[in-house]
């Protein structure tokens, strides 16, 4: 018989015998701290505090926070498209994938503490300039759901991937504004009705 598991509160949790890489401990801690805080507010050395990473690798890794920050939205960009393949895989309905975006944020918006659009957030953060992750995964949204409305027979396919694409902005920020997800169950009602209509 196997021995019982160590229900204790206090029980102390075992310690890896190797840790993750430095540049891995940076990127995972400060993935958190700007999108539970934001970019400019948090510093390097608060990064590197709570990672356990040493400056001079820092600098190693990434050069600079500004290398880090850029780091964080591309990790942030990849994480976003895997999340949607994997929620729409074996799926082959073209607008249930398009309704898939919302409901990812439906179900993220709350364990996140409505904390709105990551890609809008860092923008904000940077009026001034252009951050070529947030480019890049507003550009793929786009054509991912241009490329689904067309499978879907929609009209104009692009247009209507251009109003889909304002109605998903929109929702997330009315979201993170009212801290409710009903501004993304809205967005996602006016999202199917859009299609419908096309």
């Amino acid at each position: 018989m196997p021995a019982p598991a160590d229900t204790r509160v206090d029980a102390a949790p075992r310690v890896r015998s190797i840790k993750a890489p430095p540049a891995e401990r940076l990127l995972t801690t400060a993935s958190d701290l700007f999108s539970r805080y934001g970019i400019r507010a948090v510093g390097i050395d608060r990064i590197l505090a709570e990672s356990g990473v040493a400056r001079a690798s820092m600098y190693s890794a990434y050069g600079s926070k500004d290398a880090l920050v850029l780091a964080y939205l591309e990790h942030l960009d990849r994480r976003d498209r895997a999340r949607w393949a994997d929620a729409v895989a074996g799926d082959p309905d073209p607008v249930a994938r398009i309704l898939a975006f919302f409901d990812l944020a439906l179900a993220s918006a709350p364990v996140r503490n409505f904390r709105g659009c990551q890609y809008a957030n860092a923008a904000t953060e940077f009026p001034d300039e252009d951050l070529a992750p947030v480019r890049a995964h507003r550009l793929w949204l786009r054509d991912t759901l241009t490329g689904l409305l067309a499978e879907a027979g929609v009209r104009d396919p692009a247009a209507t991937a251009g109003r889909i694409q304002l109605i998903y902005d929109g929702a997330l920020s009315g979201s993170k504004m009212e801290h409710s997800d009903a501004p993304l169950r809205l967005g996602r009602a006016l999202a199917a009705e859009a299609v419908a209509a096309g």
